[in-house]
């Protein structure tokens, strides 16, 4: 089995680049913004904030400082008298970090190297509280209380020097409170607060005093404005008069001067006229028979003239009244004729709401005469078979007998027939052709009764009224005219 061979420089060159590798890890450096890595060693001692470097492994070493800000609390521990000898005691919170300048980091690095915040401000506690003794100890305990800004103003710049030789810089100084044990901040508070009262009361009178004051000026300018805007209006109302008044006058004016321009016309129109009439007097004078002629026929024309415009105006005024009279007519004549035309067509409606009525009476009549009839029919039918042996016996009889036995039954056929027209009040009748239905419908009933009776009733009532003329003309010593048989066939 062959053996893999690896030549010595690669291992070498892998080995060396190993031990690169590891001091490159070893040596890197990153430093946070919120801290400092001082770098110490074979050379120069350096720093990095907020970026990364490199150091040499084994030889040189980082330590860290924390550049956060941090807070710490100072209190004096026992009352510190004050510039007017009174006894008090101060309670402070300060805020500080370390500086970033080169020195500044130098200087934290000598004192503070990988300590935390809360060393730090443990370390400083003397040196803050000996500059806020000394503070004190400079003021008086109004100016103090009254002005706590310029207070720590003091106290925070008399300890930046000594902070600063540390490495610390101050970033505020904040007062909390002073008290002492004699009562003398409360008694100040206690004239404060009267004054307070007393600069509220002044300041409150002076708001009341500005209130009214302006309340009194803002009264005035309303009254102001109030009296300029009636003074305004009553200006307006005195330039609306005086416009009115001059605009009366323009107009007094034009209709004066149109009066006189009509006086001055009529004048005129006057003058003009007696100059006319002068001068026809003259001419009158001078030509008087002419003047006299042309009088005359002007009189004839005048009296023509008013005559023709009389009869025009009468002949007007007659047409008028002969056309309003006509126009009177018409709508007189077109409203009866409406009212006519109503009247008939009402008229037409009852007559043939009538003729109905009496079309149905007349045929319930009708129908009532034909029951009426077919019973006499009957009665007929059942006389006459009674009759049948009679009539046997009379065949040999002559035709005077067998009409003389008729003409006795006429009354009681005529009065079967008629009685039922004895019911009717009156019959009326519309159109043509109904009278001559009627005497139809007559004739059709006793030609009903012929046939039940077995003889032609109509024949026999012809030869009897023949054979009686015959006898009334004999008795007068005249020719019979009409024989039976033909006044038969005529009936038929």
């Amino acid at each position: 089995m062959d053996t893999l061979f690896i030549p010595g420089w690669l291992i070498t060159g892998l080995i060396v680049a190993v031990i690169i590798l590891i001091l490159l890890v070893k040596g890197y450096v990153n430093a946070k913004p919120n801290e400092v890595v001082v770098i110490t060693g074979l050379r120069k001692q350096r720093h990095l904030r907020g970026k990364a470097g490199f150091m040499i492994p084994f030889v040189e070493q980082r330590s860290y400082l924390d550049i956060e800000q941090f807070s710490t609390d100072v209190r004096t521990s026992e009352a510190v008298p004050t510039l007017d000898f009174i006894n008090v005691r101060a309670d402070a919170a300060v805020k500080l970090k370390i500086g970033t300048t080169d020195e500044m980091i130098a200087r934290a690095a000598e004192n503070f190297l990988n300590w935390n915040t809360t060393d730090i401000s443990n370390s400083v506690q003397d040196v803050l509280e000996g500059n806020l003794r000394e503070v004190i100890g400079q003021m008086e305990l109004r100016k103090m209380v009254n002005d706590r800004q310029e207070f720590a103003s003091k106290v925070q710049d008399n300890v930046a020097p000594d902070l600063a030789k540390m490495g610390l810089e101050v970033i505020a100084f904040t007062v909390q409170s002073f008290s002492d044990e004699g009562g003398v901040i409360d008694n100040l508070g206690i004239e404060n607060v009267e004054t307070i009262k007393k600069d509220a009361l002044i300041a409150k009178a002076k708001a009341e005093r500005e209130r009214k004051e302006v309340e009194a000026e803002q009264d005035k300018l309303a009254n102001d404005k109030r009296v300029a805007a009636d003074l305004e209006i009553a200006q307006k109302q005195n330039e609306l008069k005086l416009k009115q008044a001059a605009l009366k006058q323009e107009a007094d004016i034009a209709q004066a001067k149109a009066d006189a321009a009509k006086g001055i016309e009529a004048e005129v129109q006057r003058r003009e006229q007696e100059r006319v009439a002068a001068e026809a007097n003259i001419m009158k004078q001078e030509k008087e028979a002419e003047v006299k002629e042309r009088e005359v026929k002007v009189r004839e024309q005048e009296l023509d003239a008013n005559i023709r415009k009389q009869a025009e105006a009468e002949k007007y005024a007659r047409q008028q009244a002969a056309e309003a009279e006509l126009i009177e007519r018409q709508r007189k004549a077109e409203a009866e004729l409406f009212e006519t035309q109503k009247e008939a067509e009402a008229r037409k409606a009852q007559a043939e709401a009538e003729k109905f009525a009496q079309l149905q009476e007349a045929e319930a009549i009708e129908a009532k005469g034909r029951a009426e009839a077919e019973a006499i029919r009957l009665k007929l039918e059942a006389e006459a078979k009674g009759l049948d042996q009679k009539a046997e016996a009379m065949k040999k009889m002559q035709e005077a007998a067998i009409t003389e036995m008729v003409v006795d039954k006429l009354p009681e056929i005529a009065r079967a027939v008629a009685e039922p027209l004895t019911k009717v009040d009156k019959i009326t009748m519309y159109g043509e052709g109904n009278a001559s239905k009627m005497v139809g419908d007559i004739m059709q009933s006793i030609d009903q009764v012929s046939q039940g009776a077995g003889f032609d009733i109509r024949q026999l009532l012809a030869g009897a009224l023949g054979v009686n003329m015959t006898v009334n003309k004999l008795k007068e010593g005249e020719q019979p005219v009409i024989e039976a048989e033909e006044l038969a066939s005529k009936e038929d």
